[in-house]
């Protein structure tokens, strides 16, 4: 694998926005996104993570690029979500700094925001078509 995955959930208003904006602020193509519908995360996380108890993004690195203690390549929750923003660049790795935050101070925040999501910003038909100068970044 040689870019970063981000599996989103394709059908939620909040996940769809973010995915736009990392693909708007993504200058070097760095990643591809598939969404946690999609046949891509059935195959390559459905036997470490039960898909239908997933609510939240989560950023397969790749193997060079795993955190320190992690053999899976995987980030979930505020871990993916800030590791993604920093690898935007042009200034967005100031985000590491709320790495000072504790985890699992990080990933209540995360949680609260998670489990309200639809209602604040809705939820899909279906998962968004890519358009043709964005086609190859998203995988099914």
């Amino acid at each position: 694998m040689s870019k970063p995955i981000v599996y989103y959930d394709g059908l939620c208003g909040l996940c769809d926005g973010f995915v736009r904006f990392v693909v708007a602020h993504d200058h070097l193509a760095h990643y591809r996104f598939a969404p946690l519908q999609g046949e891509t995360a059935r195959i390559r996380l459905g036997g470490g993570i039960p898909l239908d108890a997933l609510k939240t993004v989560v950023l397969e690195e790749d193997p060079a690029f795993r955190p320190i203690g992690r053999t899976d390549g995987l980030r979930v929750r505020s871990d993916a979500a800030l590791a993604i923003l920093a690898g935007l660049r042009h200034g967005w790795q100031l985000v590491n700094l709320l790495r000072i935050i504790p985890r699992p101070l990080r990933d209540l925040v995360y949680n609260l925001i998670s489990r309200n999501r639809t209602r604040w910003f809705g939820r899909r038909e279906s998962c968004r078509i890519p358009g043709p100068e964005e086609r190859d970044r998203f995988l099914p």
